[in-house]
């Protein structure tokens, strides 16, 4: 238990120090005397800085990742499991706000197989969405014309820049912000035929 809680707490300490002053500003010896650790027991958890930041991107992606499973084999339509997944994205970057940052700024650091584990993760993310965007357009929920590829790209773009501009003391919630989000994605997306379908229209503002 106890070595459990000192590899936490220096994981805990180096997420901390990584968010506020960048990976590459951030040495070990800092990391051990502010987490009241010793050598010893920085290196018997982690064998490199690399590794602690390569747990924290780990940890984040698989989070992520089986999050975003879970949303696919909770709904039935694509445009359900689309809303419940943007969802779940901004709902993690304000849970893990800190890591999210991380992911996202200080990935290029990553290198040889941990780099590789993290890019097969995020890849598999990413062919998840674009599996719910092809069953919405084979569906015909999504509007044909929109090629899935670039269709995927814009939704991150749009829900990962979050982490940048987000606070929690904020004007909106997390909560108001994903249904903020989530009208303006199916708005742009559903097929028009379909706005006014009950299965739909819970999704969209007008309706809350």
């Amino acid at each position: 238990m106890a070595e459990l809680e000192t590899r936490e707490r220096i994981l805990q300490i180096a997420i901390n120090l990584f968010e506020k002053k960048g990976y590459h500003k951030v040495s070990v010896d800092e990391i051990i005397e502010v987490s009241c650790s010793s050598k010893g027991a920085f290196y018997h958890n982690y064998k490199s800085k690399e590794e602690l930041l390569f747990t924290i991107h780990d940890r984040y992606i698989q989070y992520t990742l089986e999050r975003g499973y879970e949303c696919y084999n909770a709904w039935n339509t694509s445009i359900e499991r689309l809303a419940a997944i943007i969802k779940d994205l901004l709902i993690g970057i304000d849970k893990y706000k800190a890591s999210v940052t991380i992911f996202f700024q200080e990935y290029r650091y990553l290198t040889g197989e941990f780099f590789e584990i993290v890019e097969q993760k995020r890849d598999e993310y990413v062919e998840l969405m674009l599996k719910i965007l092809n069953e919405g357009l084979a569906t015909g929920e999504i509007r044909m014309e929109l090629p899935s590829k670039i269709l995927a790209m814009a939704i991150f773009g749009m829900v990962d820049w979050t982490y940048i501009w987000y606070r929690k003391n904020g004007e909106y919630s997390i909560e108001e912000i994903a249904d903020i989000f989530v009208d303006l994605i199916l708005n742009s997306v559903l097929n028009h035929d379909l706005r006014n379908h009950p299965l739909y229209e819970k999704f969209m503002l007008k309706n809350k």
